[in-house]
């Protein structure tokens, strides 16, 4: 029973968060001005397309909750029947595309992925820094690291943060890219030898079945050749004649001379 008391108070819990976020939301759309829709739509219409977190203008340590949340607002706010700029619809399909990447494990993982590889190329760079400050490095050893995690919550560090991601997604896609016309360039050359292949076959075939179709004429000639009955047409190779003796005229057998 306990367990079933427990459930019911989670989903009701639950059910209350769900509807006090639906009233915020209405107060909230309620205060929003046109002005601030087309903002934000111009915004969404600004922002670096392979990056998802830059739509849903989050943190990049946002959870799927938080992606949830904020798509349920912007989407609100920029939906094509609620705001009149003209290019709402696209910058509320922007929206729905990050939402989705961003719900996709593999997506997600792939982006964060790049994050982490620019937070650690940032760090290494700051620490090649802080070798030339010795009081700022002592500030950081005093302090245990959390000099450097402030740092990193810093509004400087963030955007640093924002730009190198931007660079590694860019330089990710255009090695994607590159592979790709690698790939379709190197299918099309196997099509192309294919082609050429059965084009091969089929001239070989065609000949062969041409040859076969004349086999008859060709056995047809050779027996008048050898019987020497045909006129040869002009220009046709003929055997030429043996010459014989007139039959008419008696053969006399000449005797062989001796010595």
């Amino acid at each position: 029973m306990g367990d079933v008391s427990e459930a019911t108070s989670s989903a009701a819990a639950a059910a209350a968060s769900a509807l006090n976020d639906d009233l915020l939301l209405k107060k909230f759309f309620a205060e929003v001005s046109e002005v601030e829709r087309d903002n934000e739509v111009s915004r969404i219409l600004s922002c670096f397309k392979l990056n998802a977190f830059e739509y849903l203008n989050l943190p990049f340590t946002s959870s799927v909750d938080d992606v949830k949340r904020q798509y349920r607002k912007l989407s609100l706010l920029v939906h094509p029947d609620k705001c009149k700029h003209p290019q709402a619809k696209e910058a509320f399909g922007a929206l729905a595309k990050a939402q989705q990447l961003l719900l996709d494990q593999q997506e997600r993982d792939y982006i964060l992925n790049q994050v982490n590889a620019a937070r650690e190329e940032l760090r290494a760079k700051r620490k090649k820094q802080l070798k030339k400050d010795t009081a700022t490095k002592l500030k950081s050893l005093v302090d245990e690291g959390k000099y450097e995690q402030e740092y990193e919550r810093s509004e400087e560090f963030q955007q640093q943060l924002k730009l190198k991601v931007r660079e590694l997604l860019t330089d990710q896609e255009w090695r994607r890219r590159k592979m790709q016309m690698r790939i379709s360039e190197e299918e099309g050359r196997l099509k192309k030898d294919e082609e050429e292949t059965k084009e091969m076959w089929k001239w070989k075939r065609e000949h062969e079945e041409q040859w076969e179709g004349t086999r008859e004429k060709r056995v047809s000639s050779w027996r008048d050749f050898m019987k020497g009955g045909k006129k040869a047409k002009k220009g046709e190779l003929r055997p030429p004649k043996l010459k014989t003796e007139d039959p008419n005229k008696s053969y006399v057998q000449r005797p062989l001379k001796r010595g």
